[in-house]
């Protein structure tokens, strides 16, 4: 079928989508929402067969859907209807949720239904509930939805599964901020986490209860600690930790409230954006680290769940201190596991456009991005191994093509290009580790691209070397076992003796792939060409897009 993607923006559902479909045979373009005009105009160029709306913050107009099937993804079961499905379901603890193919008619939300599937929702972040929960139900409700409309099928009245679906109220209005304050002097650590999870990462909770206010997120609950409610206790990781009716939370996040000269703001560690707060606190342990060691008889595995998957250069001086204690401990496979949600997305661009010289930031960030690949690269005592249980996008996937082995979970979507940061040329070692496994015209192609792959496109394309189950913690099962059965390979003595005579002879060449990597950075961040700075500033400040990229729009 020839589908066309209707989307706000490029989100992490549209991208899973948008691999999918390709996986599937479909052809796909994209066209950004950005007026009904361009709307039409992208119908009549591309003539698609159906168009699939993953992600939108408005109706299709109905020049569009009364001539065009259109399927509409909406994050909650059959009979919700409004903008913040999502939101609501977390701020009212539902456990059973779910996902709706519908098709478009005049009324948002309130076409009828060509598939759905129930979604069971946990304590945790929006975006995390999003990417984990939400994206695999709706991959697979939008395919029998396709499958049944190409049988000539009629999609079914939402009425029909609202007698089963007690939690379903129908419409439900844009989330205010007034919906989710947080009260801190009754509220307890449960109900403050469903506020803050309800809000974050997009737009965050507006905490007015002091006299600076600010939005909060990333939070989490915190075990035997107390104090006197809505009081900070104090600081770890770069975020706080404050009292509630009954415990403590940990903000890790906040973004600034703009003031009246409309000034924006960042989302930024909270110590970053409270200082005042950091120089009052005392320095607590009541967190697992940030960057933590597990190991199991001769395998070690490093987790670092940063959050969003983004990397600071302290972040990176942490993992790479890290990697080399674990490579003193007696092992024989060494692991990254990053976090659930991301592996890595490489280099922290929220904060290299706070610094005062973004380019001197950017500088420093990947020299110590680079210091961390080259520790794991020239790691010639044990072998290596990248565990994707998260997505991973531009530096980040190259930081775990560093590794000899890579496993993904089923469901992870990968960005193994960096061009979409205005031509960012990349690091990593990606000149020596990525012909090592595609051919230069593959390579090529790869990068030109600029398009998300799916484990199984990533598997078939050569950028991975197993795919394990979509489950988390069944990943990790799978993972470990194999793992320990990697160490007891009565060849892996021959295999480090490969690897290690293999980087005696490409010593010269790594050195040198680094050296032109960073001669090419030194160009985009320092140079004439300002492409790199204007793409940061537009991704940080979410600034909308003007009209759809060609690599994505292939009608255009």
């Amino acid at each position: 079928m020839r589908i066309l993607l209707l989307c706000h923006s490029f989100n992490s559902l549209t991208q899973a989508v948008h691999a999918r479909l390709r996986e599937l045979g479909h052809t796909v373009s994209v066209e950004y929402d950005i007026h009904d005009a361009v709307t039409e105009e992208a119908v009549s160029l591309f003539a698609p067969d159906v168009i699939v709306a993953p992600f939108l913050k408005r109706a299709i107009p109905a020049s569009v859907w009364q001539h065009v099937p259109c399927l509409i993804i909406h994050p909650g079961p059959p009979g919700d209807r409004g903008p913040s499905a999502l939101d609501w379901a977390i701020l009212k603890g539902h456990e059973h949720w779910g996902v709706t193919v519908l098709q478009a008619v005049e009324e948002m939300d309130a076409g009828p239904v060509w598939a759905w599937r129930p979604v069971a929702l946990y304590s945790e972040r929006k975006g995390a509930l999003y990417r984990n929960r939400i994206v695999p139900a709706a991959l697979s409700a939008l395919e029998e939805a396709l499958e049944r409309l190409q049988a000539g099928a009629s999609p079914v009245p939402a009425d029909a599964f609202m007698s089963d679906l007690p939690q379903v109220t129908g419409w439900q209005p844009p989330m205010k901020q007034a919906d989710r304050a947080i009260d801190w002097s009754r509220d307890d650590t449960a109900t403050v986490l469903r506020k803050i999870h309800s809000a974050d990462g997009w737009p965050g909770l507006l905490d007015d209860s002091e006299a600076e206010p600010v939005y909060l997120f990333n939070a989490c609950a915190v075990a035997d600690l107390h104090g006197a409610p809505g009081t900070w206790i104090g600081q770890q990781d770069g975020g706080f930790f404050r009292a509630t009716r009954d415990g403590a939370v940990w903000i890790g996040h906040m973004r600034a409230r703009p003031n009246s000269t409309d000034v924006p703001t960042l989302k930024l560690p909270a110590t970053q954006v409270r200082p005042d707060l950091a120089a009052s606190l005392p320095e607590l342990t009541h967190l697992p680290s940030l960057v933590r060691y597990e190991e199991k008889e001769n395998v070690g595995i490093l987790h670092f769940p940063f959050y969003n998957g983004a990397m600071r250069e302290t972040d990176c001086r942490a993992l790479e201190e890290a990697v080399t204690r674990a490579l003193t401990r007696p092992i024989k496979v060494l692991a990254l596991a990053g976090g659930p949600e991301f592996f890595s997305n490489g280099i922290h661009l929220y904060d290299i456009e706070t610094a005062e010289s973004p380019a001197e930031a950017s500088w420093q960030t990947i020299q110590a991005m680079d210091d961390l690949c080259e520790r794991l690269l020239k790691a010639d005592s044990v072998l290596t191994a990248s565990l994707l249980q998260g997505n991973a996008g531009a530096g980040g996937f190259f930081m775990a093509l560093t590794a000899d082995a890579l496993w993904a979970r089923d469901g992870v979507i990968l960005n193994p290009h960096y061009r979409n940061m205005g031509n960012l040329y990349g690091s990593e070692y990606w000149t020596y580790t990525l012909p090592r496994r595609l051919d230069e015209e593959a390579a090529l192609k790869l990068a030109d691209a600029r398009l998300p792959l799916n484990a199984q496109q990533a598997l078939n394309t050569g950028l991975l070397d197993a795919i394990g189950p979509a489950t988390h913690s069944v990943f990790m099962d799978w993972a470990w076992t194999n793992l320990l059965r990697l160490s007891e390979d009565p060849s892996l003595p021959v295999q480090l003796e490969a690897k290690r005579n293999r980087l005696k002879d490409d010593a010269e060449r790594i050195a040198r792939c680094r050296a032109q990597e960073l001669a090419h950075m030194h160009q985009n961040f320092f140079g004439f060409d300002p492409s790199y700075h204007f793409a940061r500033y537009h991704f940080v400040h979410k600034i909308p897009k003007s009209r759809t990229p060609r690599y994505l729009a292939i009608h255009r």
